[in-house]
């Protein structure tokens, strides 16, 4: 079996998987509320703990987190938890341990998705190779770059490019930008914009700025339930304005700087949205601020328009990802593959 987890700013994902027929398959999975615990291994003992009978069995474990892996050890970036695979794999008993990047992890997840998986937003030229880059929009901002080999795959590349400083482009995010540095007192990254928390920042703008009207049924909801599923959903299902013009100006910034991504890396082979706020508000994506502001690139545009943009859905995509490389990575340092073998099953 192979451990992989999702590690989030709010929550840890765990699952199981075998292989059959050289493609992993879910055995189990379950969700933790980050805050509760004092460490990952605990989470992951607790996890196990309802199969201690097999635990011998996980020949490797890959976990996707937040922030620089360097040398197999990172302090997380929304967390107050520093992780080491080498004390993980003492404290879990299990000899091949791996820690790599959230978006790295989802980057290695892709192939292993199907395509009811993915929702397009721009076709572009769909049967284009090349290099892909990937953002995803959360807790925080992930960026990826996923290089190609120039023949069958992509190889991706850890990024913390969603804390580059936040690019104005138009006289209300110039606004917004003046705000955020007076609010927050200094420079602003992407992420004070792009993200959960970049979602409350926005609104916070054109309520308390912009003096746009929050009625009382939308302040006490705000109160009492999650805030951004709140503005999300209010401006999806267009019950609000304040949320609606807080998702326009929100997907605006997003497109803009998955753009950026695209012209860094001439991202050919398609732009990924990762994250689990993309699948929740595609109706706002494709509403026309995201593509306008993705395509919005001056002399480069007609080649931003020839790139493929595509959603993923499936909120599994980093697990699958973590226990595809931990095959791997595990497969090089044993000599035995466990998805090779299933193909001889």
């Amino acid at each position: 079996m192979i451990l992989a987890g999702d590690v989030g700013g709010t929550k840890v994902h765990l699952a199981l998987y075998n292989f059959e027929g050289g493609r992993l398959r879910w055995l189990r999975d379950q969700k933790y509320p980050a805050a509760d615990y004092s460490s990952l291994d605990v989470i992951v003992k607790e996890f196990l703990g309802r199969d201690s009978d097999r635990e011998h069995e996980i020949v490797a474990a890959c976990f996707g987190c937040p922030g620089p892996v360097r040398d197999g050890r990172l302090k997380l970036t929304n967390l107050p938890w520093t992780l080491d695979a080498r004390e993980l794999a003492k404290s879990l008993d299990i000899e091949h341990i791996f820690l790599i990047n959230d978006l790295e992890a989802n980057g290695y997840g892709i192939p292993e998705l199907t395509p009811t998986s993915i929702s397009t937003l721009q076709a572009g030229d769909a049967g284009a190779t090349g290099h892909r880059g990937l953002i995803a929009a959360g807790t925080g901002l992930g960026e990826a770059l996923l290089i190609w080999d120039g023949k069958t795959r992509h190889t991706p590349v850890a990024s913390e490019g969603g804390h580059c400083d936040f690019a104005a482009r138009t006289d209300q995010e110039v606004a917004l930008l003046e705000y955020l540095r007076r609010t927050l007192k200094g420079r602003v990254s992407f992420e004070r914009v792009v993200s959960g928390l970049g979602l409350r920042n926005v609104y916070s703008f054109l309520k308390d700025e912009v003096k746009m009207e929050e009625p009382a049924w939308l302040r006490e909801r705000l109160e009492t339930e999650d805030p951004n599923a709140v503005i999300g959903s209010c401006a999806e299902d267009g019950s609000s304005e304040l949320c609606h013009q807080t998702m326009h100006l929100f997907a605006g910034a997003y497109g803009a700087e998955a753009g950026n991504i695209a012209l860094k890396i001439l991202a050919t082979g398609g732009m990924y949205l990762g994250g689990g706020i993309a699948p929740k508000i595609l109706k706002t994506l494709r509403g026309g601020a995201f593509l306008q502001a993705f395509v919005d690139k001056g002399r480069l545009r007609p080649l931003l328009e020839t790139i493929p943009v595509r959603v993923i859905l499936d909120d599994t995509c980093a697990l699958l990802g973590a226990a595809a490389f931990a095959e791997a990575r595990a497969s090089e340092l044993s000599g035995h593959s466990e998805r090779a073998a299933s193909l001889s099953l």
